[in-house]
């Protein structure tokens, strides 16, 4: 069983995804311009990571499907997602006062409430940053509520939440302006959200080898199709936004779409791998809990790696 001392203390593992995040963050500054790091982007992959864990979470009763075992219960979730919501939150806050000090020409120390005010209510990237605080806020009222109460409320309406949350910036960004650009750029984000988000969950959250074998194989079925979403949506976002092959080499913006495709290679790889492997082993029954929670961690650090590097491809000009 992975709730076992050892197992339960393997799941800290799954923090070094914080390391992995901020790693494609950095790569992404040295890829496209290394003597000026926007540091906001390491706010950002904080609370994208934290909003698509809270989609993630909530959206495991449905990974259970019809007919399961239902071996997961919403009055097991509704901790976890207070807490990723609480973390949500403070990040959030955080990147509205990093954006908030490049609006107004400040550090962050010296943004004071009359620049954040006017931030919030006079731009539009202000407007969509409180949005997302606000989203946070009502998920962690809603899961702390659910959580004193012991009440077996439905987890839908936090999944509409953090779906909303998600999708806020993707539609009000540069692809806003462009045919369709709001769809590729909500559905790319949810796509992204929900692979990550769902790994995630079930690591913190599945502690048997019967659940694992429940829900691996649907989870990879939904990984493959978001895998289809991320890789169309993500090339007409590129070609659109970059408008030709050449800047994919010689702009920042370009590189990092490069090691971004690079690093969506490599998880699409090892995915088919798992497929042939982890998922077949544990679908039978023939691999432990820690065996599985093992290989979660090694997929949600590569994940990570590519959230850290679209974090910082948001605020590439």
């Amino acid at each position: 069983m992975a709730s076992t001392a050892g197992g339960t203390a393997s799941r800290w593992a799954l923090l070094l995804a914080v390391l992995t995040a901020a790693l494609g963050v950095s790569l992404a500054w040295n890829l496209s311009d290394p003597a000026n790091p926007d540091l906001s982007a390491l706010v950002r992959v904080i609370a994208d990571c934290m909003a698509a864990l809270v989609l993630g979470l909530a959206a495991l009763l449905r990974l259970q499907g019809p007919g399961s075992r239902r071996s997961i219960k919403a009055l097991d979730l509704w901790r976890p997602i207070a807490a990723a919501a609480g973390v949500w939150v403070i990040a959030e806050v955080a990147l509205l006062l990093f954006e908030a000090s490049s609006a107004s020409g400040r550090t962050v120390a010296k943004v004071g409430t009359d620049a954040l005010r006017t931030f919030v209510l006079e731009t539009s990237n202000g407007q969509v940053g409180l949005a997302a605080v606000a989203c946070a806020l009502a998920v962690v009222g809603y899961a702390s509520v659910a959580f004193r109460q012991r009440a077996d409320w439905s987890t839908d309406p936090v999944l509409a939440v953090a779906a909303l949350a998600l999708v806020l910036r993707p539609i009000t960004g540069h692809m806003s302006q462009q045919t369709l650009g709001p769809l590729l750029g909500a559905v790319h984000a949810l796509a992204a959200g929900l692979w990550f988000g769902l790994l995630v969950a079930m690591g913190l959250i599945v502690q048997s080898r019967g659940g694992w074998a429940e829900l691996l194989p649907r989870f990879s079925n939904w990984a493959l199709w978001c895998v289809v979403i991320l890789t169309g949506s993500g090339i007409v976002n590129a070609f659109v936004r970059l408008q030709g092959i050449t800047p994919f080499f010689d702009s920042g913006y370009g590189r990092i779409v490069v090691a971004k495709t690079v690093v969506l290679a490599g998880l699409v790889g090892l995915g088919w791998y798992w497929r042939r492997t982890w998922v077949r082993e544990a679908s039978g029954h023939r691999m432990t809990a820690a065996a599985s929670l093992q290989r979660a961690i090694v997929e949600t650090m590569l994940m990570a790696t590519a959230f850290g590097l679209a974090a910082a491809l948001a605020g590439t000009a």
